[in-house]
């Protein structure tokens, strides 16, 4: 059978199996003797006692490097450490709390928490491009820091910014801007006379010299003008460079080039005749030729040449009215003293009376001048065997010339007709009864003119009114 003892049961039965003894109280153990009786209790065990702030129990001293602890005691202003003195933690300027804000002195002997001051920091700042800067302090609190650009760049933006107590930085980034123009240096101006025979003269130079104050760079380069080695015409020029660099900012300078020609002085033509130049007829190796009109002969130089001393060569000769020889023993010797000079209307008619014959006569003798104008010698041939008579102005031809130009021009003298030459030598055009002048002169202007007789057509279109 089971026996179940309580806590107070066992201790009776053991004193009854134990011999008494003299009762002794063991300090700490929880119990103690009641005089009254020979027996002992056991006593209940106890509560955790009201702590007593009385007696001071010490905490180790707060000691907050970088800051301070601001400590409130029960006992009173001298017992900062004592059980339950409550302290308030703080950081200096420029430093962070981390941990309790406050804490307490326990019964162990231990306060309730811990904390330090951590210093404030600002985040390190990014480099900018094309600058830098430089901090009073580094990234610590207050530490200024002051950016600069490096040279040809512009700082935009907060030139300083300091470190605040949030742990930001004040103000925004700035950037480096590249505001200044590149540096340009164009050549010398320069001066250059024309080379002999030409308007023009061919002119070199070196590129210009161009430097970006930023970052060096230059993009690009633009010539507004003709290129160098160009050949350049009389006058002044300007050449003119535009730099542009990577900004987009740009620089220009120009330069002149000046082309001079060394002129002579204006040839007039000779009287009777005119002149045909090369290049532009009195520019430094021109040459220019002398020429008659039909029907004048050339007495002197050909020619004369502009030199280097702005002088002509030689000297101007002159046009007088051209020999005819009647004295030649054929129609041919009498007409090559025409080729290339005068051109020839002959005349053929039965006799001096021959209506068609007089009125062609009259008509021509009033337009004098337009022939002159258009190297026009008029050959006659009138009348038969053996009282035929042929002349060129006042010249008298042999009665064999007359024949002979009838043959060779196949012009009958049975009746008028009359045929136009050319300077060749050239039948040109055929007549069998008389015409006007105007219509000679049509005919002339629009088929037999070279480029020089139209030239002085223009000229002296008005020369016979």
């Amino acid at each position: 059978m089971a026996i179940q003892l309580t806590r107070r049961g066992a201790l009776c039965l053991l004193l009854f199996l134990t011999p008494v003894v003299t009762p002794t109280w063991y300090a700490g153990s929880g119990y103690y003797p009641d005089e009254s009786y020979n027996e002992v209790y056991a006593e209940e065990i106890p509560q955790a006692p009201a702590l007593d702030y009385r007696v001071p129990r010490w905490c180790y001293t707060l000691n907050i490097q970088d800051g301070e602890a601001t400590c409130y005691s029960p006992r009173g202003g001298n017992y900062h450490s004592s059980l339950g003195t409550r302290c308030e933690l703080s950081c200096d300027r420029g430093f962070r709390l981390i941990g309790r804000r406050s804490v307490q002195c326990l019964p162990s002997r231990r306060w309730s928490g811990t904390a330090y001051c951590r210093q404030m920091r600002c985040h390190a700042l990014p480099f900018i491009t094309s600058g830098t800067y430089t901090c009073t302090n580094g990234v610590l609190l207050d530490s200024r820091c002051d950016y600069s650009c490096s040279t040809g760049y512009h700082l935009e933006g907060d030139r300083s910014r300091i470190c605040m107590e949030d742990g930001r930085w004040s103000g925004g980034e700035p950037v480096c801007v590249d505001i200044d123009p590149p540096k340009i240096r164009c050549p010398h101006s320069r001066e250059k006379m024309a080379e002999p025979e030409k308007l023009t003269a061919r002119v070199y130079w070196d590129p210009p010299v161009v430097k970006d104050s930023a970052d060096g760079t230059i993009t690009r380069v633009t010539l507004r003008g003709p290129e160098p080695g160009s050949q350049f015409p009389e006058g002044e020029h300007v050449i003119r460079y535009t730099a542009y660099d990577r900004a987009y900012n740009r620089a220009s300078c120009k330069f002149i080039v000046k082309v001079q020609v060394r002129r002579c002085p204006t040839l007039k033509p000779p009287q009777h005749g005119y002149l045909t130049c090369t290049s532009s007829g009195d520019n430094y190796g021109a040459t220019c030729e002398y020429h008659c009109d039909g029907g004048y002969e050339r007495q002197g130089t050909p020619s004369r040449v502009c030199q280097s001393s702005r002088q002509w060569s030689g000297s101007p000769p002159i046009c007088t009215p051209m020999k005819i020889n009647v004295n030649v023993n054929s129609a041919a010797g009498l007409l090559d003293q025409f080729y290339e000079k005068r051109r020839l209307l002959i005349i053929s008619a039965p006799d001096p009376s021959n209506r068609y014959y007089k009125m062609q006569l009259t008509m021509l003798q009033q337009s004098t001048c337009g022939l002159d104008l258009r190297h026009v010698t008029i050959i006659e041939l009138v009348g038969q065997p053996p009282q035929e008579v042929g002349r060129i102005r006042e010249l008298q031809l042999s009665a064999n010339l007359i024949e002979e130009l009838r043959q060779f021009q196949r012009l009958t003298p049975s009746y008028f007709n009359m045929v136009l030459i050319d300077k060749q030598g050239i039948d040109r055009e055929r007549y069998m009864e008389p015409v006007t002048p105007e219509e000679i002169f049509t005919f002339i202007d629009d088929y037999l003119l070279s480029n020089q007789e139209l030239t002085q057509r223009r000229e002296q279109r008005d020369m016979c009114e």
